[in-house]
């Protein structure tokens, strides 16, 4: 089986290494990043979507600033 590997960095804030296990939850919106039109959906989605086709996802702080969410989705 072969896996297709996505990385996708960005430049960012970051986000604060005690919300990095909390931001792929429903509705959860890293505070210490102020006021946002946001609902803290996008990521849950992006979740869903990746293990829906049996793939993981995580995400890191990039240490040139902002940050990385990795994905692995498997290729039959």
């Amino acid at each position: 089986m072969t896996n297709w590997r996505f990385w996708l960095p960005d430049r960012g804030v970051g986000v604060p290494a005690e919300d990095l296990d909390r931001v792929f939850d429903k509705f959860y919106r890293v505070a210490e990043l102020g006021p946002t039109n946001g609902l803290g959906l996008g990521l849950a989605i992006c979740k869903a979507f990746v293990e829906a086709h049996n793939g993981r996802i995580s995400l890191e702080n990039n240490p040139m600033g902002g940050t990385i969410v990795r994905f692995v989705i498997p290729f039959h």
